[in-house]
Formats: structure tokens, C-alpha cells, sequence
């Protein structure tokens, strides 16, 4: 008889937790059908009262913007600035820019068009064209190596050292050439119009030089005369002396005959 209650109890207890069980499913089926409204907005074809789209149409791209700590699906024809458009087979979405300073990209590390003021190089931001390239046709976009051109170089000239053309074995010589067209009129863009090498010469004399030491031998010669000169002077007024003198000795008178 004790037994016969217990199945009973058993059996009526199972019966309460497969009620119970039904009533839970039943009111998360209920939960997730409201919260998979049927009204969604034009383009969507899936969406969640609290995350917005979940599925756009296949032409569409999704966009999840961040509301504080959920996220909101959009459906758009194209992604917005910042983004550019990834296409899937399961669904298009809006992927954003990861480089520095872009507006619009490509992909995910190629930019398309910088921030106002910036220079848009090989998918890069830069405050100004790196070397040897210059913005094309007035815009922000560096074009590629700057074309400038340039005239033929002129002959080589005269070889000099410190100015000067003469009186030295080894010096330089440069040949110059012209800007004839600049891109943007930016000549520190274009290359060198001047050049330089070194030469050797045989070593001649200035003209100066020589002049110099010819006249520096002249010096010497007319010194060497002058002294030549006074001494031979010198020489002549001893002799005359000594004449003189000589001329001007006494003579004894003769004795008279006794």
C-alpha cells in the first residue's frame, strides 16, 4: 500500500517538472519572438529591438555603431567616411579605417583621401610630399617623382683654384645647366644645375709673377750696381787723396855753394 503511494507521488512530481519546463521555453520563445520585431527598417531584413539590424539586404552594408556598452546595426548603400565596404557572400559589411589621420580608404591599411591639409601619398597621410615628390595639379595628392626639365649641361670650364687660373698643379672645373620647367614652379624640387670636378693642370706661372720677380731681379741688379757704384766712388776719392797729398809734400832748398 506505502508503495503503491510512493509511485504515485513520483509520477505526479515528474508530471509538475515537464509542466514547469514548457512554461520556461514557452516564455523565452515569447522573449526572443518580441525581440525579433517584424518591423524592421527598410533594408534590414533581420532585426533586434535592442542591437537594431542584424541582417541587411545582400546590396546593403551593415554599419555597427557603438551606443555605450551595445552596439546598433544600420543598413547603408555605401559605407560612410572613415569606413570602406568589405563584401561577403554571407553579408556586406563596414569595416573601419585603420591608418593614421585618413578620411576615406581603400582597405583596411590604404587611404584614399587624408584629413583637410594633409598630403595623400601610397595609401599614407603625410604633412608634406616626402622628397622628390610634389602635389599634382594644385591638389593634396603627391604625384609621383617630381618631373623637372632640364636643359643639356654646358661644357666644362677653365680649371681655377680660388679664382685664379694660373700658379697651381690641381684645382676644379664645373659645367652648369638650366631649369627649364618646374613641376608646380617649385625649383627646390629639381636637381642640381651645377656641377663640379676635380682637374689637374701643368703648373705655369702667373703673369703677376713673373712681373713680380722681374722686377724683384731688376731690385737686386740695380742694388747690386749701386754698390758697385759707391764702391768704385769710394775707390776714386781715395786715390785722389792720396794724390793730393803727395803733391803737397815740401822740397828742401839747395845749399849755396862755399
Amino acid at each position: 500500500m506505502q508503495l503503491g503511494l510512493l509511485v504515485v507521488v513520483v509520477f505526479l512530481s515528474s508530471m509538475d517538472l515537464t509542466g514547469s519546463s514548457k512554461v520556461v521555453k514557452g516564455k523565452r520563445q515569447r522573449r526572443i519572438s518580441t525581440e525579433l520585431s517584424q518591423g524592421c527598417a527598410r533594408g534590414c531584413d533581420l532585426c533586434s529591438e535592442f542591437n537594431g539590424c542584424l541582417r541587411c539586404s545582400p546590396k546593403l552594408f551593415i554599419l555597427l555603431e557603438r551606443n555605450d556598452i551595445r552596439q546598433i546595426g544600420i543598413c547603408l548603400p555605401s559605407c560612410p567616411l572613415g569606413y570602406f565596404g568589405l563584401r561577403n557572400t554571407d553579408m556586406n559589411k563596414c569595416i573601419k579605417c585603420k591608418i593614421e589621420n585618413c578620411e576615406s580608404c581603400f582597405s583596411r591599411n590604404f587611404c584614399t583621401k587624408c584629413k583637410e591639409g594633409l598630403y595623400l601619398h601610397k595609401g599614407r597621410c603625410y604633412v608634406t610630399c616626402p622628397e622628390g615628390y610634389a602635389a599634382a595639379n594644385g591638389t593634396m595628392e603627391c604625384s609621383s617623382p617630381a618631373q623637372c626639365e632640364m636643359s643639356e649641361w654646358g661644357p666644362w670650364g677653365p680649371c681655377s683654384k680660388k679664382r685664379k687660373l694660373c700658379g697651381f698643379k690641381k684645382g676644379n672645373e664645373d659645367r652648369t645647366r638650366r631649369i627649364l620647367q618646374a613641376p608646380s614652379g617649385d625649383v627646390s624640387l629639381c636637381p642640381a644645375t651645377t656641377e663640379v670636378r676635380r682637374c689637374t693642370v701643368q703648373k705655369n706661372q702667373c703673369p703677376e709673377g713673373k712681373r713680380k720677380k722681374k722686377e724683384e731681379q731688376g731690385k737686386q741688379d740695380n742694388g747690386n750696381r749701386n754698390r758697385k757704384d759707391t764702391k768704385d766712388t769710394k775707390s776714386g776719392t781715395k786715390k785722389r787723396k792720396n794724390k793730393q797729398r803727395g803733391a803737397m809734400v815740401p822740397t828742401t832748398p839747395a845749399s849755396p855753394a862755399l
